[in-house]
Formats: C-alpha cells, sequence, structure tokens
C-alpha cells in the first residue's frame, strides 16, 4: 500500500527512531515509578532522565518540568494556574487557549494582516484588564503559530508585560525543535511543549515554568509531578518524549527545509493564478507556508491532494475533521473566501526536492480540474 507523501509536520511529527527506541527499553519497565522498590527506581529513572532532556531543550531546571498528557492539557494547566488575575491573549492562539479563554470572559488581542499580534493593542488590553479587575493581568501568547509559522515578539511582550506586573504564559509547541527556544531569553513565566510536534510520542506534553510559581492541578488525588498533576505516569510516552527533545535540540536540517519551503512558494506562481502567502515577510518557522489562491475550498483542496497522495491540512489538526474557514487568516483581516481556501504544508527531516516535484505537479493536476485560470501575465504571489 502507498504511504504517500507527508507534509503535515505540524499536526504531528513521525516518532524519531530514538524515541521508539526509548519507549520500547521503558515499556519492559513494569515497576510504578511512585513506588520505592528497585522495580519502581527504575521506571522513576526514565522520568527523571526525560525531565531533564525536556528541560535542557528550552534552557529550564528540571525540578521546574511538569509533565502532562499533551499540549492541549498544559495549557489548560497554566490558565487555570492565573488563580484570579484576569486573562489577555490574542485571536491567532489555539483552540486549547482560545476556548477556555471565552469562557473566563477573557481581552483579545488583534494581529496584523503579517500575522504579527499587535503589541501595543495587546498592551492596551492588559492595562483594561487590570484596572478592571483591581488585579495584574495574566497573559497568553504562542510563540509560532501553528496555521501561518509566524514567530511572535515574545520576548518584547513578556518585557511589557512584566513592567506591568503581568505574568506570562507561551505556547511554544510549534516552535521546539524547529527555531531555537530559551525559556529565559524569552523571560516567559509558564511554557507549553508536546512532544509529537518534535518527533515524540502523542499522548505526551509538559508545563515548564520560568521560576517556582504556583500550579493549580487539573487533576487531583496523588502527589505526582510535586503536585501539580495526579495520577500514574505515562512512563514509556515520558521517555520518548525525553530522547525526541535531546535529538530535536540539534534543529537538524532547518536552513535546507526552509530551502524546500521556499522553492515551493517560488514554484506556486507557475500555474497562472495569484497567491497568496501568508506571513512571508515577516519571521516564520523554517518548515511552515500558509498559501490561498481562491480557486477553491480549503477541504477541496486537502481532499484532492489526499488522492494524490500528498498529506497537508487546512487549520490546526484537531479541527481538521471539521474544515472550515481558518480564524487565524479571518483574524489578519483578509475575507471569508479567502480564509476558506487557505491550506498549510509543513515540512519536516524526511521530506526532499522530490517531494516538492511532487507536491507541485499534483497542484498543477487540482487547477486545471478548477475553474479557468487568469491570464499567466497577471500571476503573481504576495505576501500577507
Amino acid at each position: 500500500m502507498m504511504r504517500g507523501i507527508y507534509m503535515d509536520w505540524n499536526a504531528t511529527a513521525p516518532l524519531r527512531p530514538a524515541a521508539l527506541a526509548a519507549m520500547s527499553a521503558a515499556l519492559a519497565e513494569f515497576g510504578n515509578a511512585s513506588s520505592v522498590h528497585a522495580f519502581g527506581r527504575r521506571a522513576r529513572a526514565w522520568i527523571d532522565q526525560a525531565r531533564e532532556e525536556v528541560a535542557a531543550l528550552v534552557g529550564a531546571r528540571a525540578s521546574l518540568v511538569t509533565f502532562t498528557s499533551g499540549g492541549t492539557e498544559a495549557n489548560n494547566l497554566a490558565l487555570l494556574s492565573r488563580g484570579a488575575r484576569p486573562l489577555v491573549t490574542t485571536a491567532i492562539e489555539h483552540e486549547s487557549v482560545l476556548k477556555p479563554a471565552r469562557l473566563a470572559g477573557a481581552e483579545v488581542a488583534r494581529v496584523a494582516r503579517s500575522g504579527e499580534i499587535d503589541v501595543a493593542h495587546l498592551s492596551y488590553l492588559i492595562d483594561r484588564a487590570s484596572d478592571r479587575a483591581g488585579k495584574p493581568a495574566f497573559v497568553s501568547v504562542m510563540l509560532a503559530n501553528n496555521e501561518t509559522g509566524v514567530i511572535q515578539p515574545v520576548a518584547e511582550i513578556a518585557r511589557l508585560a512584566h513592567t506591568k506586573g503581568a505574568l506570562v504564559h507561551c505556547d511554544a509547541t510549534q516552535a521546539v525543535g524547529r527555531v531555537p527556544v530559551d525559556i529565559n531569553e524569552l523571560g516567559v513565566d509558564y511554557m507549553t511543549l508536546s512532544a509529537h510536534k518534535l518527533g515524540g510520542p502523542q499522548g505526551a506534553g509538559a508545563l515548564i515554568l520560568g521560576d517556582d510559581l504556583p500550579v493549580e492541578p487539573l487533576v487531583i488525588g496523588g502527589g505526582q509531578e510535586r503536585n501539580r498533576r495526579a495520577g500514574t505516569e505515562n512512563v514509556a510516552a515520558i521517555a520518548g518524549f525525553g530522547a525526541a527533545a535531546k535529538e530535536a535540540r540539534a534543529l537538524h536540517d532547518m536552513d535546507r527545509i526552509a530551502d524546500l519551503r521556499d522553492h515551493l512558494e517560488d514554484r506556486l506562481v507557475s500555474f497562472g493564478q495569484p497567491v497568496t502567502v501568508f506571513g512571508r515577510n515577516v519571521p516564520r518557522l523554517p518548515n511552515t507556508t500558509c498559501f490561498a489562491s481562491g480557486t477553491k475550498t480549503s477541504e477541496t483542496l486537502v481532499m484532492a491532494l489526499d488522492l494524490s497522495g500528498i498529506a497537508i491540512s487546512a487549520g490546526s489538526a484537531c479541527s481538521s475533521g471539521k474544515v472550515r474557514p481558518s480564524h487565524v487568516i479571518s483574524a489578519m483581516g483578509f475575507d471569508a473566501a479567502t480564509a476558506g481556501s487557505a491550506i498549510r504544508v509543513s515540512l519536516g527531516w524526511q521530506n526532499d526536492i522530490a517531494d516538492i516535484d511532487s507536491f507541485i505537479a499534483a497542484w498543477g493536476r487540482v487547477q486545471r480540474a478548477g475553474p479557468a485560470r487568469s491570464d499567466a501575465a497577471d500571476a503573481h504571489i504576495s505576501a500577507a
């Protein structure tokens, strides 16, 4: 059976061989990591080693790493830990931030057409939220957008927020392993990571603290994870997370992958239709391109390319079963038709130039099957 070409690494990355090896070895340990006997200590050793590797990935202290079931739980855990502080976030966050933010009545900052957060508006909202609540705010901003790849000015935001007494949470799940990430250089107080975005297993993540700050457990009933998350740890998944984190520190192949992305974008224009590449003129993840030509809906494009053996996505993978106009592209100020035709191609270390050529060939077939194309003389790529 043909496995096809995988270009959806922002949804999940293939499991690294080192992660698989660590998980297989950890699965052979059947002791409970909370037990004090030798069996339990061997299981605990896998968790301790992984905690060190995940901490090293972002320059954190191992004691401030709390393992979770993934990025969504870590985001929820961070937001819950704000206590009575009013919440301020942005319109382009992942749904695991936006949905609890809506329930909390959060202030939501706008973004520019480039996909970058409007820092001045965010600053205004921090002041307004703090004044209304009578206490400093809690700010949640992502480091790199999962759809456009646009990298946000998180260090600037953290400095600004701290002058106002606010705490800052950063969802860094898409950035780690693709660009350098250091929790101290960013200056954030809470940081979310997810194992499967960097070649670890699905079902493991972490909330990392910049300092010894409060964490309000979502799950209670035991003293695991320094009383920050109750429940028997998933030793094998955590071991795989640690192994993947160790390899991800090298940022292997990212320059080559960026060249592949740029080559793909340059070739899109050859089909005679104007193409909008979102965030092309601002800092982006090296592996991510999000674009729209307006000729077909996102859903049609994802399905048509899948039939050609190429896996891409539209919007967040968490909602891929219900393709709808991208809330990120809409927040950037584009109309519904553009937001409803945007797709994301995200690359990784297994992709090569032959994959790009195959994508372009399949893209051409899809475009020729659609409505009449624009005059080739008018074709261009615009950077949004």
